[in-house]
């Protein structure tokens, strides 16, 4: 195998040589690096350096690279594993490098994770972590991070694969990147509550051509019954924008209010916060110490889900501007105008033109219709 030097944050290790004619250059090497995802596994050096976990499982390292960076940059007792004999080889190369005290594992990740427990869990499988949901639970003392690269069926692209894998109906519509990071966690919900386990979501996003969470288990039914309680659907209505958020793990016949069409539901998904607020202000401060090749991508990316309201869904600025036929104001005016109402309002981590609010539509209409009246009348001034 040739390899070639790479650096990521400050830590360096050998990756195999890849085709870049190649469609996909990644799955040309015989063992699997993906530059495109550093800025992920930039924040989660900066995560776990904050949670600084006892022990911290890469279950399925390919060439290692997160798990290196965890044990270079955190300085956390780091365990990296994989099935396939060659990845192994280039983890303890990459280890031996470094000089850290890596233990490198040739297991599959379920049959590890059904006889060993790591007090953080992180789950990075090339496409659906469905089939390692379950031994990542019971693997799992205290932290469990997961990164999903099916976003089709997340996503409601491809619809009955996403019912196969999470038991969930998705809709391919313009949140859909908020539907797919929610139906990733309802699963994990699914997964953990029979075990007496909730979850607490500390870092989760969408970007790309993935979804990435970094969740808090805790034991216990009442922490169960609580995240249980945050389950539930987005009521899409198929003929107009309404859209809505209902509690529950079985949706309720609901008409819409606009147009008196069925309402369709999303779900079932997780409807609480998607953020610890205290944990991404720590990791704001933090970042400064660290070298990171994507450092301002992910300081504007904890910015913005700092400011990001746990609603299920968004509006898409254009497609309003579409439906009501007006001219829109300033997205920023908008979201200020909506605020001054009494509502929330905010960008989403994950679009340039979505607009997270609670208000209602007509409201989100009379704050078009403001702008437009007051050009009017500005222009007969």
């Amino acid at each position: 195998m040739d390899y070639l030097e790479a650096k990521e944050g400050n830590t360096r290790f050998f990756i195999p040589l890849q085709d870049p004619s190649h469609p996909f250059p990644p799955g040309s090497a015989p063992v699997f690096y993906n530059q495109r995802m550093e800025l992920s596994r930039d924040a989660t050096v900066v995560l776990v350096s904050l949670l600084s976990p006892a022990q911290y499982l890469d279950a399925m390292g390919a060439s290692g690279i997160r798990g290196l960076r965890i044990a270079s940059e955190c300085g956390v007792p780091v365990t990296i594993n994989d099935r396939d004999s060659r990845a192994v080889a280039l983890i303890r190369k990459n280890a031996e490098f470094l000089g850290l005290p890596i233990e490198v594992v040739h297991s599959d990740t379920n049959v590890l994770l059904s006889g060993r427990c790591f007090e953080a869990v992180d789950l990075d499988p090339f496409g659906s972590p469905a089939p390692f949901m379950d031994s990542g639970i019971r693997g799992s003392g205290r932290y469990l991070f997961v990164t999903a690269t099916d976003t089709a069926p997340l996503c409601g692209a491809h619809k009955k694969a996403g019912i196969r894998r999470y038991f969930a109906s998705a809709m391919n519509n313009e949140y859909h990147a908020e539907t797919a990071l929610r139906i990733l966690l309802g699963f994990l919900v699914r997964e953990a509550v029979k075990y007496d386990r909730g979850i607490e979501p500390l870092f989760c996003f969408s970007r790309e051509h993935y979804v990435r969470v970094h969740t808090r288990l805790s034991r216990g039914a009442g922490a169960a019954d609580r995240s249980v309680a945050r389950m539930g659907y987005v009521m899409q209505c198929p003929s107009c924008l309404f859209r809505s958020e209902e509690a529950g793990l079985l949706p309720e016949p609901m008409t819409c209010p606009q147009c008196a069409a069925g309402l369709v539901p999303i779900g079932p998904l997780w409807t609480g916060s998607l953020q610890d607020m205290d944990l991404l202000e720590r990791m704001e401060g933090a970042l400064p110490q660290f070298q990171l090749g994507r450092g301002k991508d992910l300081q504007q990316l904890v910015a913005t889900c700092r400011q990001e309201p746990g609603i299920s869904f968004h509006y898409d600025y254009h497609q309003l501007s579409r439906h009501f036929r007006l001219s829109p104001p300033p997205i920023e005016n908008l979201i200020k105008s909506l605020e001054a109402e009494g509502y929330t309002a905010a960008r989403a981590h994950y679009s340039g033109t979505a607009v997270k609010t609670d208000a209602p539509l007509e409201i989100i209409r009379e704050v078009f219709t403001a702008r437009t009246t007051r050009e009017f009348n500005e222009g007969d001034d």
